[in-house]
């Protein structure tokens, strides 16, 4: 008796493109000199076009050794990518796929004739733009890592690492199944002319192979909150509070970005809710000059939006509470910081429009340490007030 061998033929995937939410970071030295430049560590989101067999130029086959393998493509287009907010350039970036060179790949059975887990492949040709800057890179990114699924959804507030790491680094990461990672960085990022194609011999910035190696994940969210915020955080330093003002404009991909899961999303009860990107910037005298508080890439920012046990988004009734659990950081002048524990934030959101509501911190303060555990300040209070907001299925880059 012949045992079954499954081929990607047996899932019935339609012949249309796959337009998923993506979450990603990516470590970046700025400079001309990688071994002195300064180094960030960017989150990043927005949607991705992905095609795929069984659409027309796409192929499916079995090797000689059984195992299945299908085509797919990451294609760019003017609304198509991921952007965040750089505390190094005060600036949003956003990175696109190159229009004018091939970014496929494949989905391919690990196992012969068992279709998951499965490696998951891109040859990714990117272009990073910002409000001055248009760069592009000479080599292909290898892009890499095991799914189990298609399209391979992470789950929702799980995190992207086997662990949870601190700082930018470097240090080695491992990444969670169904999370990509770029594996042949670093690779340097030269000016690029109207070809998208790179210019001189002078890089601009450079993806480093570490914290965030060019790392991606697929989240389906029901819905996604794109707000400017303005607010304020008490930070306690050397026995002294100070009051820090900050801000963040969603046009220029700071503020926040909230993910809501409605239950068919999380096979539970309830609408779960994600901070998903911050960036706010202000003045610290205490802390050294400009400061920029941000969500953490490794600890999801996780948390609940309304009663815990409605049967869909649509039976939230307003005004609904809203909880998270953020995992801030603080950047800083002289290194990052990042909040010992999860800060519990709360507050009511008025509908799903979201301008006018409030979050503000409760419970205990938590201390401030650096990459290797020393406390350096105390986070007292938080005070978010939402204010412009683009709230839709999808995450434009346009926006």
């Amino acid at each position: 008796m012949s045992m079954f061998r499954e081929t990607y033929e047996s899932l019935d995937l339609e012949p249309k493109p796959i337009r998923p939410h993506i979450l990603a970071a990516a470590t970046v030295v700025f400079g001309d000199d990688y071994y002195a430049g300064r180094r960030e560590t960017i989150n990043l989101s927005g949607f991705v076009q992905l095609n795929k067999w069984p659409m027309p130029g796409f192929e499916h086959r079995v090797d000689e050794r059984g195992h299945a393998e299908l085509d797919l493509e990451l294609i760019s287009a003017p609304e198509v990518g991921i952007k965040g907010f750089s505390y190094e350039l005060d600036d949003r970036i956003q990175v696109l796929s190159n229009p004018f060179l091939p970014n496929t790949g494949h989905v391919r059975q690990i196992v012969p004739g068992k279709n998951f887990p499965a490696e998951f492949y891109i040859r990714r040709f990117g272009i990073l733009e910002t409000s001055t800057l248009r760069l592009a890179h000479r080599n292909v990114i290898d892009i890499y890592g095991v799914v189990d699924g298609i399209p391979p959804y992470k789950k929702p507030l799980t995190g992207p690492y086997l662990g949870s790491p601190r700082g930018d680094g470097p240090f080695d990461v491992v990444q969670a199944p169904n999370v990509v990672r770029g594996t042949t960085l670093p690779e340097a990022w030269y000016p690029a002319d109207d070809q998208n194609e790179p210019v001189g011999l002078t890089p601009t910035v450079f993806f480093a192979a570490s914290a965030g190696p060019c790392m991606s994940m697929l989240v389906d969210p029901s819905l996604i909150m794109q707000v400017s915020l303005e607010g304020a955080i008490d930070v306690e330093v050397d026995g002294r509070t100070e009051t820090i003002e900050l801000a963040g404009d969603h046009r220029m991909a700071a503020g926040t970005e909230i993910l809501l899961f409605g239950p068919d999303k999380h096979d539970g009860q309830g609408v779960l809710a994600q901070l998903a990107r911050v960036a706010m910037v202000g003045h610290s005298a205490a802390l050294g000059g400009r400061v920029m508080l941000r969500a953490s890439w490794p600890r999801p920012s996780g948390g609940t939006l309304g009663e815990g046990t409605e049967e869909g988004l649509s039976r939230v009734s307003f005004p609904a509470e809203l909880h998270i659990d953020a995992e801030f950081e603080i950047v800083t002048p002289s290194g990052n910081l990042y909040a010992a524990g999860p800060v519990h934030v709360a507050g009511r959101l008025r509908d799903l429009e979201a301008t006018g509501s409030e979050l503000a911190m409760t419970g205990a303060d938590t201390a401030l340490v650096t990459d290797d555990g020393t406390v350096r300040a105390r986070l007292a209070g938080v005070r978010l007030a939402m204010r412009d907001a683009h709230v839709g299925e999808t995450a434009a880059v346009n926006v």
